[in-house]
């Protein structure tokens, strides 16, 4: 890495070359990171089913666009800050902002105007302990951990994550209007599915994020500690995964389908713990990437479709 490089990586927003920022519609779309909504949007219906109690129609739509609004709020604030070290990775050189198609001050403006946008409609609309919550989400996502922690510790996942936790909890609010057991139960589940999630992307993504600076746990603690933090946190995943049920979140469908999904997940875990070369865990990394996209969606699906089909859950210990 040369001086240059080292400095770009750690002081935000370096100057970009930008064409006079002819963003299309689709560049704005990008903006709202879409496939981290999709997650964010998909948690949140879970969480609005699956709270006690009853929301008419319209006021839960518009808690789940006021929280996607949120979400991209946060993505498009999280690239204006970025765009700096985005440009020195493969996997975001091409979004917006380094790209020149959105000058830095417009994806500001943008984001910020979502944020406001989102947290009144969502206060005047339906809850004002909800949208505290999600003025808070929006606050933690691009200070705490995007200003804060992404370029200064290795343990920023672990501490961020929670950000991406929060949406399920933001619409379990918006009906009931408190935090309870049952909400922080599917915050767990996000919260610690996140560490092992992003571990096993950064193993197989070393030296794009050397190449940016970004203190990611492979880059500064070794491949080796990262394996085996990967397997801790997958082993914490296994009482997480169970909350909902001893919340009388879920029930037996979920609890059958999370033990199969679960155990799948382990094993991928040990799969890198075990694997015997670089090539070995960056095969083992991607493959566990990929499937703990699919584990967290099948969860809340499965949260989700018990609700729908009017299942009971299995009955509370906590």
């Amino acid at each position: 890495m040369t001086a240059t490089t080292a400095h770009t990586a750690t002081e935000p927003m370096a100057t970009l070359a930008a064409p006079g920022g002819q963003g299309t519609v689709g560049d704005y779309v990008v903006l709202l990171k879409p496939r981290v909504m999709y997650l964010v949007v998909f948690t949140a219906v879970a969480g609005l089913f699956a709270a006690p109690g009853e929301m008419h129609p319209w006021f839960g739509f518009v808690t789940i666009l006021c929280i996607a609004l949120g979400g991209g709020a946060s993505g498009a604030l999280n690239m204006w800050y970025d765009a700096d070290i985005d440009a020195l990775m493969t996997r975001t050189a091409k979004r917006p902002v380094p790209a020149g198609s959105i000058l830095p001050g417009e994806a500001l403006g943008f984001g910020l105007a979502l944020a406001v946008a989102s947290v009144l409609m969502l206060g005047l609309l339906v809850s004002i302990p909800a949208a505290l919550l999600l003025a808070f989400t929006i606050f933690f996502y691009v200070v705490i951990y995007t200003m804060g922690l992404k370029r200064r510790t290795a343990q920023n996942i672990v501490i961020g994550g929670a950000a991406g936790a929060f949406p399920p909890m933001i619409s379990w609010c918006a009906v009931t209007g408190t935090i309870d057991p049952g909400a922080i139960a599917l915050f767990m589940l996000i919260f610690m599915w996140t560490p092992p999630h992003f571990w096993a992307l950064a193993l197989y993504r070393e030296v794009d994020y050397g190449n940016a600076g970004v203190p990611m746990l492979p880059n500064v603690a070794g491949r080796d500690a990262t394996k085996n933090q990967i397997l801790i946190y997958t082993l914490l995943l296994i009482p997480a995964a169970a909350g909902p049920v001893f919340t009388g979140t879920a029930g037996w469908l979920y609890a059958a389908g999370a033990a199969i999904l679960t155990t799948r997940f382990l094993y991928d875990a040990v799969c890198i713990w075990k694997a015997p070369t670089r090539e070995a865990e960056n095969r083992a990394s991607r493959s566990l990437f990929r499937f703990s996209i699919l584990w967290l969606f099948a969860l809340f699906a499965l949260i989700l479709a018990e609700k729908l089909i009017g299942l009971p859950p299995i009955g509370g210990l906590l």
